[in-house]
């Protein structure tokens, strides 16, 4: 009998389980995407070395290289001049070195902040900066901040229930490996953007933006194609 009660606790634990890996929140649009059968890669500037600015321009980009965009999304903070803020590589060469700096006011360098890249094997990651220390075999990276979980904690700087509401997008990644896109269709306050992805079962996961921040994910319905920015994600197809 003893035996029978655990089989049927365990059964419970493993639907519960089931049931919070799936909840949803009407407030966020997302995807996920397994980086071993999409590619995921990171742009700035086209070929010409003008910055391509938003996911109208990339997805241009991309159609003339026979790629069809299928997921697009700004991948993190910028400068002025629409440039990447800290570490951005992109298809192996390194075009701004990781920025260290643990001071500051601003989201960026809220601590720990971290960085979203994808390795050579295609494998995706999420690693807070200090851990970010061997640069060989990243194919591409874009750093931001604050990390929105680390090592399955929530940012210890959020708070349940603030009243700092803004649209925000974010990039975490499964135990599975599998990356999950998502973006706010409304104003979010941190704390509630970062439980979401603990809920999908990210141990870690980066906030990449927020008021500017734009989406295309059709399967959810977004479509942004405009917009004026820096860094940009994509999944894409040959056409």
């Amino acid at each position: 009998m003893h035996s029978i009660r655990h089989i049927i606790l365990l059964s419970v634990l493993l639907l519960l389980g089931q049931r919070a890996f799936a909840q949803t929140d009407d407030r966020i649009a997302s995807r996920v995407v397994d980086p071993r059968k999409e590619a995921i890669t990171l742009h700035w500037k086209d070929a010409n070395g003008q910055v391509i600015g938003n996911l109208g321009g990339l997805r241009t980009e991309l159609a003339a290289e026979g790629r069809e965009l299928s997921l697009g999304m700004n991948g993190g903070m910028f400068t002025t001049d629409h440039g990447p803020v800290g570490l951005y590589i992109e298809d192996g060469r390194m075009h701004h070195r990781i920025d260290r700096r643990t001071g500051g006011s601003d989201n960026f360098h809220m601590q720990p902040n971290g960085v979203f890249g994808i390795r050579a094997d295609g494998s995706a990651f999420v690693l807070t900066t200090s851990a970010m220390q061997d640069m060989l075999g990243v194919r591409y990276a874009t750093q931001s901040g604050p990390m929105l979980i680390a090592d399955g904690t929530i940012n210890a700087h959020f708070t349940p229930g603030s009243r700092n509401l803004h649209i925000r997008n974010g990039i975490g990644v499964r135990a599975d490996g599998q990356v999950v896109f998502a973006i706010s269709r409304e104003p979010i306050n941190f704390h509630d953007f970062a439980t979401w992805f603990q809920e999908q079962g990210c141990a870690n996961a980066l906030y990449l933006d927020g008021a500017v921040s734009k989406a295309y994910i059709p399967e959810a319905g977004m479509h942004d194609l405009d917009g004026r920015l820096g860094v940009l994600i994509a999944v894409s197809r040959p056409k």
